[in-house]
């Protein structure tokens, strides 16, 4: 902030305290007004929400939820029902030698210097516990509600660092949310009292009750990384969701790009990770080296039709063309063809239109790669915008009903069956009567054999809840809001007709959820317990 129209800001807010904004462009309007009157440059919304804050703790203002609301920057951030924060793990060496991957100095593998997030963990020297506050920061003061954390560590495949640096990596990001609003010394001083196994136990434990509650926390790996050994690691560090590098079906073009495993890895590894009760999302790469747009529109009619991967979410990054990738050396011969835009737009229109079932979320559509650094390949970033009217797309994120929530809308409960991974994947979801709005969701697994031989005590003769997730505007934890579903006993209806399929359909005695280290508390409240880290609940027959 530019501390020379400090003065003029201060007064830009005493202003706006006074007025009833009817939406966030009438604030906007008055903030373009009062800059041009006083000609100074205008201020971003963050920066006004910091001198608002700081009146409020001043108690110069009173709060003022309009005004808050009228502040509020990219409200999409966090109408899933979540703040997402995501932070990169350092630069390191990587198992994989992928043609398409980049390789630039002292970046993660895949990853470039000028790609937004990884820009913020420069900024933060890459320190887990710094990238997590300075995000949270941000939210804060673009006015999200950040009690409800979704974590995502990217940077690669996580399973490939030594285990000491992933404990501690966790450990601080842990730390970062119990600390947030705290002194950092009291970081410094505490991080070295205890090894770090039990200091993430500790920090866990924190996190249970903390202002800033990390309920899901997402880990990337390869399918060739994934065993009973790394499941039960990942269960410690907290992870409750998989993101696979898995880029295409089929093996001739994972063999061409050098990718290093092959489909019954992907098979094998999805199949374990359902059964311990992981969500999974795919990284699916169209254009790749040896595939067509037909083998393209192919390989994700073979995710859905073959019960062997049925993923819950995908993230799609179209093959792109980088300077410092084998690629790129391919290309410059002629030996490869990249899609074009035109191309991939149709692509992606078929594949929403045709293939994508309701229980899918599709994560990403492109990734965040700056124009400057693609020598060939789609280039669109704004896809989602573009063809959103060309698409009756039935995935879970357009679905959503984000901020459109109703007090009076009416819901009712849906139920889909399916095959995945030798189990029974029970999708259960409060929709509305025409099932375009989605309030509230629950994932529902009865494992192969019912898990009689899994190596985690707890998992054996059990259902799993692999999600549990309501939608619309994020609400603070304890409040609720006329204008978000969250709260209002969606979730907990969806756990007892969960309990019940598992009891009565199936005979089971017992019910499992992979709990985000965050919620525990809530399935407490709902009769679970916490074991071998998960939440179970013996199911009494009726």
């Amino acid at each position: 902030m530019n501390n020379n129209y400090r003065k003029n800001y201060l007064e830009l807010i005493l202003r706006a305290e006074k007025i009833h904004f009817k939406n966030p462009a009438k604030f906007l309007s008055f903030k373009k007004g009062f800059c041009g009157e006083n000609k100074i440059p205008q201020p971003t919304n963050a920066d006004l929400r910091e001198i608002y804050e700081e009146l409020l703790r001043n108690k110069k203002i009173q709060r003022n939820l309009n005004l808050e609301k009228s502040m509020l920057s990219r409200a999409i951030r966090t109408q899933s029902g979540v703040a997402v924060v995501a932070v990169l793990t350092k630069p390191s060496s990587c198992p994989g030698k992928c043609i398409f991957c980049p390789t630039e100095k002292n970046m993660p593998k895949s990853y470039l210097s000028n790609e937004p997030a990884v820009m913020r963990a420069i900024m933060n020297k890459f320190d887990a516990y710094n990238q997590v506050q300075s995000r949270l920061r941000a939210l804060e003061l673009n006015g999200h509600s950040i009690e409800k954390i979704e974590l995502i560590v990217m940077g690669g495949t996580f399973s490939y660092f030594p285990k000491t640096y992933q404990k501690k990596f966790i450990l601080d990001c842990f730390q970062a949310t119990n600390d947030y609003g705290k002194s950092y010394k009291v970081h410094k001083v505490i991080k070295f009292i205890k090894s770090p196994e039990e200091n993430l136990k500790t920090e866990q434990k924190k996190n249970e009750t903390a202002k800033c509650r990390i309920v899901g926390l997402t880990l990337e790996t390869r399918p060739d990384y994934i065993d009973e050994k790394e499941i039960i690691n990942f269960r410690k560090l907290g992870c409750t969701r998989v993101e696979l590098g898995v880029q295409s079906v089929f093996d001739d073009v994972l063999i061409r790009n050098n990718r290093g495993h092959l489909m019954k890895e992907t098979i094998r590894a999805t199949g374990l990770l359902k059964d311990a009760g992981f969500k999974i999302n795919y990284h699916m790469m169209p254009g790749l080296l040896g595939s067509s747009i037909k083998r393209d529109y192919q390989m994700f009619e073979e995710l859905f039709n073959n019960p062997d991967f049925q993923p819950d979410m995908l993230k799609i990054y179209p093959t792109v063309v980088t300077k410092n990738s084998e690629l790129y050396k391919i290309w410059k011969k002629g030996r490869y063809k990249a899609l074009s835009d035109k191309k991939f737009e149709e692509l992606i229109i078929k594949i929403k239109n045709e293939i994508i079932p309701p229980y899918n979320r599709i994560q990403r559509l492109i990734r965040d790669v700056p124009l400057p650094s693609i020598e060939a390949g789609p280039k669109i970033s704004n896809l989602r915008q573009i063809i959103e009217r060309e698409t009756h797309c039935q995935c879970i994120r357009c679905r959503e009903i984000k901020g459109e929530y109703k007090s009076n809308d009416k819901i009712v409960l849906d139920r889909i069956n399916y095959n995945a991974s030798g189990g029974k994947e029970i999708f259960l979801q409060y929709v509305s009567p025409d099932k375009q709005k989605l309030y509230s969701m629950l994932r529902l697994r009865i494992p192969r054999n019912n898990n009689k031989n899994h190596p985690i005590p707890v998992l054996k003769n059990s259902a799993l809840i692999r999600e549990l997730h309501t939608f619309g505007k994020l609400i603070n934890l304890k409040e609720k809001n006329k204008r978000s579903p969250q709260h209002i006993g969606l979730g907990k209806k969806l756990l007892l007709e969960a309990e019940k399929i598992a009891r009565e359909e199936f005979g089971l005695k017992k019910i499992t959820v992979i709990s985000g280290v965050g919620v525990r508390n809530y399935y407490r409240k709902n009769g679970y317990r916490l074991k071998d880290t998960y939440m179970v609940k013996n199911l009494k027959s009726l």
